[in-house]
């Protein structure tokens, strides 16, 4: 199941780039960025209230309010930096940079999780990388 959900992440990204890039023309990118924050704060907490999970807010430990706060911050300045790059450059060439970010994540996973990176993880690394590298030229 989770591949499917990880399927749908990717074609809705990608719709995100394109819908993002047409509708970003002539305003500010950080208002931009706003304006769609806000539209996906209405998403998450309806999703929230429609399957009833509001409750689980006080059983959350400090510990993941940290780490969520910050995983907040770090999706803001993503985006920040994402519609910024996408106001200012050709979608075909920002988004396969954005995409280093799978790189970039298998390293961290490895470095701070202790997640196996394997011959197989390199590869894809490496091909990643040269991937993006030639689109970007």
């Amino acid at each position: 199941m989770w591949f499917i959900f990880a399927l749908g992440s990717a074609v809705f990204a990608a719709l995100t780039s394109i819908l993002a890039k047409i509708g970003i023309e002539g305003v500010n990118s950080n208002l931009a960025t706003a304006v769609r924050t806000m539209v996906v704060v209405v998403m998450a907490w309806g999703m929230v209230f429609l399957t009833n999970q509001q409750g689980g807010l006080k059983e959350i430990s400090q510990k993941s309010w940290i780490f969520l706060v910050l995983s907040g911050l770090a999706t803001g300045a993503s985006w920040l930096c994402y519609y910024r790059a996408l106001h200012m450059g050709e979608a075909s060439r920002v988004v396969p940079i954005d995409k280093l970010s799978v790189v970039i994540t298998l390293i961290l996973a490895a470095v701070f999780l202790h997640e196996q990176f394997t011959m197989k993880s390199a590869l894809g690394c490496i091909l990643i990388g040269a991937g993006t590298l030639l689109m970007v030229l």
